[in-house]
């Protein structure tokens, strides 16, 4: 008796059925994805007990006459691809012919369609993968859908199903990515007769942001923006330096208008901020990814949710610095606030006064830094500073150079005083402004210190003993080919037989009490960078721990011109808002809040 034998149709259709359909969530996704693909203009979703009782999906696109229905429901049938030829470009969002049969063998299916000429539409009933009714129909130019028992016939499967509030979680947040991906698309959802959501089309991603989440977290977004790559184009909105989430939940991807996950995407995101983000946290992030349909392969997953791309390493690269331009584009734009002035009429004769700062000491200390042993003087609010990049005594190997006043650029602020000996206090133009003077002093010195090593190198020690290490072949490998890279860190490292190798010498600010086990995290941190970074990059965390200890602290009290050029030295870094361990540097307090917080405003 022969042991294989061939499924029967309905046996085969519920195991593709579980490739496609893992919740009523994917439902919602594949119907969704065929009424954007056929044109539709509003997409109305109405879903019952978490979609398990109903979904049911209705647009307004192009509709379907009675021959292409019935074959709609037939294994692998679409109108989308023609030949094998096809697949290696593929523009639309559905195109493998399998959700709407495997749809119908797992539940209680119905079908009613209309082409916007056509008087009579059609409609089909099908119950478990078998149709039992095909006659006219009534409704409207376009196709709805009704999915009732989802996976009546398979309760293994429907046990394994979430709470209804879960389940309804999930196809709220499919919804969201498809209303996102699709602004061009009104969306409407209902959940138990319930309207949850009802999402006019609109031509600005902006406008779909500010629906979905909100005025406040759109106002803390920048458009991307920079030449990326001439095959690649890069748009939409990332979060400001320092605005960022616990989880990648707010950090949606798509490519040619797919939603999608992607490691390779998402180490470049986070390579792009670099110093910008908080350890473990996520960037909020809207990223459309535009390339030749050729160029990546989107048959690479059951369920459409990762892609492949023919060249990733050239895809990590656009990425890394169109995010990198847009939050330089941000950081001007953040500097604009300390160049208003804060009051508006200003006398002839202070706006030619020169820049230079006369001596005031700040309320907590008359001394100089350390000097706990004098009493504080009493602190009289300075007048508006006006501050120029090149204004101010430099200290030794400072990259800023003393400007003539005539040359000098206003930078109008009032430094108001310090509390609790960390925060400095200041007024510009929209409010009130906090600076953590530590944080300040780490993202100055972070910066200086890096400046230094990539212009010269780092200065290095040599080890008492030096160490030996053997490494698999491919991290060996590695090695070999990035030795230059790993000297000019400063980490002294030759080859020592086949996979071994040898550290005599290591950069002269790292406190590394074993050299192999912090060479083996170098390692596996340079590897998850791309080749054509900054050969310094990788080393930039040691850098963040060093400047730390050597950062001005809480408590340590600052005389007024030294607070005076900590802020206007803040001011001309790269990414002056955040730490190098992406912490803010300064918080803007707006007029309109503290009106608010005293009532003035309701």
């Amino acid at each position: 008796m022969s042991r294989i034998r061939l499924l029967p149709d309905i046996v085969a259709s519920q195991v593709a059925a579980g490739e496609v359909v893992e919740r009523p969530a994917s439902v919602v996704k594949e119907l969704v994805e065929n009424s954007i693909d056929a044109g539709a203009c509003k997409v109305e979703i109405m879903i019952r007990r978490g979609g398990i009782s109903l979904v049911r999906v209705a647009d307004d696109g192009c509709g379907m006459d009675r021959d292409d229905a019935l074959l709609s429901l037939e294994r692998h049938a679409t109108s989308k691809i023609r030949s094998a030829a096809d697949l290696k470009a593929i523009e639309t969002l559905g195109f493998r012919g399998e959700a709407l049969p495997s749809i119908a063998s797992i539940s209680r299916f119905r079908l009613t369609t209309r082409e916007p000429n056509a008087i009579a539409g059609t409609e089909i009933i099908v119950n478990g993968g078998k149709i039992d009714i095909v006659r006219d129909g009534g409704e409207a130019p376009g196709t709805q859908v009704e999915v009732r028992s989802l996976f009546y016939n398979l309760p293994a499967r429907r046990k394994f199903l979430r709470s209804e509030n879960t389940e309804s979680r999930n196809i709220e947040h499919q919804i969201h990515l498809q209303a996102i991906g699709h602004p061009q698309t009104g969306f409407t959802l209902l959940r138990d007769n319930r309207l949850v959501f009802q999402l006019p089309a609109t031509a600005m991603l902006s406008d779909r942001v500010r629906d979905l989440y909100g005025s406040e977290l759109l106002e803390r977004l920048i458009q991307l923006g920079g030449n990326a790559s001439a095959k690649i184009q890069i748009s939409g909105l990332v979060g400001q330096a320092g605005l960022s989430r616990q989880t990648r939940a707010q950090q949606l991807i798509f490519v040619n208008g797919r939603a999608i996950e992607s490691g390779l995407i998402t180490s470049a995101i986070r390579e792009g901020y670099h110093t910008a983000l908080m350890k473990g946290q996520y960037p909020v992030t809207f990223l459309f990814l535009d390339l030749d349909p050729g160029a990546v392969d989107v048959n690479v997953h059951p369920a459409k949710r990762e892609v492949r791309f023919r060249d990733p390493s050239g895809v990590h690269e656009a990425i890394v610095r169109c995010v990198q331009e847009t939050l330089e584009r941000g950081r001007t734009e953040w500097q604009e606030k300390f160049r208003a002035p804060i009051i508006a009429a200003k006398s002839a004769a202070t706006e030619t006064k020169s820049p230079e700062i006369p001596y005031r000491e700040l309320p907590h200390l008359a001394g100089g830094v350390g000097d706990a042993s004098r009493t504080p003087a009493a602190f009289t609010p300075p007048a508006p500073v006006i501050l120029s990049p090149g204004a101010g005594v430099d200290h030794p190997g400072s990259r800023r150079q003393t400007v003539p006043p005539t040359e000098a650029i206003p930078q109008q602020f009032q430094i108001i005083g310090v509390l609790n000996k960390l925060y400095v206090l200041m007024e510009n133009a929209d409010g009130l402004v906090l600076v953590d003077q530590h944080a300040a002093h780490e993202r100055i010195l972070f910066e200086e210190l890096r400046r230094r090593m990539e212009e010269q190198g780092v200065p290095t020690q040599k080890l008492l003993l030096p160490q030996t290490f053997d490494l698999p072949p491919r991290d060996a490998d590695w090695i070999e080919r990035n030795m230059s890279i790993l000297q000019k860190m400063g980490i002294g490292i030759e080859t020592f037989g086949l996979n071994t190798f040898k550290i005599d010498s290591l950069p002269a600010f790292l406190d590394a009490s074993d050299p192999t086990q912090f060479m083996r995290k170098v390692i596996d941190d340079l590897k998850s960078v791309s080749n054509s970074s900054s050969a310094l990059r990788l080393g930039e965390e040691m850098i963040a721990k060093t400047v730390c200890r050597h950062a001005v602290k809480a408590n340590d009290p600052l005389r007024y011109p030294e607070v005076e050029k900590m802020i206007r030295d803040l001011l001309d870094c790269e990414l002056p808002y955040c730490c190098p361990h992406g912490r803010p540097t300064m918080i803007q307090i707006s007029h309109a809040e503290l009106e608010k917080k005293f009532g003035r405003k309701t």
